[in-house]
């Protein structure tokens, strides 16, 4: 997981300072939504495929879908300053770390507020999608919110999951233990993703 955020965040950084590649990713709508297209291709496959393709495939196609990221990621450093930028990754670290860790540690069974948040996730892009056509600040505002808390809860849910799925991989030899990291790793990435870009609406200074 670690390594993907590294991946992502040198490209995206790379990208921002190169304008003739900004201009060409920002300044194309058409190759802005391929890239997207691509991202969404590429974590429903291996989100579904994981456990089929070999462990070395599966974790090339999450290091390529986080290069992707990259590209796409590479617009925050236009619209944030880069001081704000890195001062919320700080905050992303310290708060993911600390729920990912009582998800690990905790004896509750967190099932029930993890399924909770899942379907609430749904809701939240629902009406994330409807806020792109009304473009109410104040919504996006609430919404971001909403999202902090919900991958909040997911990172401790997630994290106490594979726990679980890490035993059951082991049963299944050093492959599917592989495969069961590489899935954990992408379960982990996009809450870390998610919680950072939440946290960036709501704290971010704008440039």
């Amino acid at each position: 997981m670690c390594g993907g955020l590294a991946i992502t965040a040198i490209v995206a950084y790379l990208t921002a300072s190169t304008p003739a590649l900004v201009q060409f990713i920002v300044g194309n709508e058409l190759v802005f939504i391929g890239l997207l297209v691509v991202e969404l291709i590429a974590v429903i496959y291996l989100a579904t495929m994981v456990h089929k393709i070999s462990a070395v495939a599966a974790s090339l196609v999450f290091l390529v879908y986080a290069a992707l990221n990259g590209l796409t990621f590479s617009v925050i450093f236009l619209v944030y300053d880069i001081s704000s930028i890195g001062s919320v990754f700080v905050i992303t670290a310290g708060l993911f770390g600390a729920m990912s860790l009582y998800g690990y540690l905790t004896k509750r069974d967190l099932t029930t507020i993890g399924s909770f948040a899942v379907m609430a996730l749904f809701g939240l892009v629902l009406a994330m999608l409807v806020n792109l056509f009304i473009q109410n600040d104040l919504t996006g505002l609430i919404l971001a919110c909403i999202g902090v808390l919900v991958f909040v809860i997911l990172t401790a849910y997630d994290t106490q999951k594979l726990k679980w799925l890490y035993e059951v991989g082991r049963t299944e030899g050093a492959d599917g233990e592989k495969k069961e990291a590489i899935n954990g790793a992408l379960t982990l990435y996009l809450d870390f993703i998610n919680l950072f870009l939440d946290l960036l609406r709501i704290m971010g200074k704008r440039n």
